[in-house]
């Protein structure tokens, strides 16, 4: 029997204490399980990553991160949050790896921590919680930011947040009491990242920043079973140049955090190529057995199984 490939879990959070003591009440209350998990780098971490399998984590923060603060508190947690980071994965460079925690509220500002993240700290790139006031990433006052991660050669990753309150009001509101649920995993998330990657796309972004790398999670956050449809919606609006489905398989990564489903994990192959396919758990808000169990199991052969468990990473992410 072959070896089992190395696994490197791309969407697993933690959270800074600086910057969770900066939220307001409601965006710091965590169940006790998972703020426990949240707050730790190291031994206990490390000790279900082993009973896992899982080698190497690429830890990034958790929601709500720094898009909902003021500008200037932003960029001066950013600092601190990142520097305390890299002390973790200096620490444990054999088993940690890390995305930035940008001050989109300052979109310049963002961009230059982005660059010192990567240049000085070793950072693979960054990840994003949603929306910033509201205001998707496609603003072009976020572009900045783009140019830099291009220039950097850099992924951005694109992680869902709770939707705008008019949203919940006008879409969930009727079940958020009994089924909370409905604004986070289980449908509000993937909406709003969803929607956020459609606007990417149509934004013209990629056309600017030809080297832009954007990576999403739970397996594309609905779009690749969709792709075909949306790009056939907008071939009726095209303007010439690449159509939707040419530039999101050009420069869209996604992985399997919280979602491990043979079915829908065969059509993203399908649709966008197992090389854009990255292994994930989104730890500690989903467990790593199950995660690692069944990765080891999806009907691909070892060699496509391999570039899902850490290739691809290994590849995207210069490892």
């Amino acid at each position: 029997m072959p070896a089992k490939p190395q696994v490197i879990a791309l969407e697993e959070h933690y959270q800074d204490p600086d910057v969770v003591r900066a939220y307001a009440p409601e965006d710091a209350r965590q169940a006790p399980v998972i703020a426990e998990r949240l707050n730790d780098v190291a031994e206990l971490r490390i000790k279900e990553m082993d009973a896992a399998g899982i080698d190497l984590q690429v830890l990034s923060h958790g929601n709500p991160g720094l898009q909902t603060m003021d500008a200037e508190a932003a960029v001066r947690l950013a600092r601190i949050a990142n520097d305390r980071l890299a002390g973790a994965v200096a620490a444990r460079p054999d088993r940690f790896a890390a995305f930035a925690a940008l001050p989109t509220p300052d979109p310049k500002a963002a961009a230059d921590e982005l660059e010192r993240a990567v240049t000085k700290l070793g950072f693979k790139g960054a990840l994003i919680n949603g929306p910033t006031h509201g205001v998707f990433l496609d603003d072009k006052r976020f572009w900045p930011i783009f140019e830099r991660a291009a220039a950097l050669d850099v992924p951005i990753y694109l992680h869902p947040a709770v939707p705008q309150q008019a949203v919940v009001d006008a879409y969930y509101q009727d079940y958020v009491q009994d089924w909370p649920s409905i604004l986070r995993a289980a449908w509000g998330f993937t909406v709003e990242t969803a929607t956020q990657g459609v606007r990417m796309v149509l934004s013209g972004v990629f056309d600017a920043y030809p080297g832009l790398k954007i990576v999403l999670g739970h397996l594309g956050e609905g779009l690749p079973f969709l792709l075909w449809r949306i790009n056939m919606g907008f071939t009726r609006d095209a303007k010439g140049g690449r159509g939707f489905r040419e530039v999101f398989c050009d420069h869209f990564w996604i992985t399997t955090s919280g979602f491990w489903s043979d079915p829908a994990l065969l059509c993203c192959v399908q649709e966008v190529g197992v090389d854009r396919i990255m292994f994930s758990v989104d730890y500690p808000f989903a467990p790593n057995q199950p995660a690692t169990e069944w990765l080891h199991k999806i009907p691909l052969c070892a060699e496509d199984k391999a570039k899902i468990a850490s290739g691809n990473a290994r590849r995207l992410l210069k490892l």
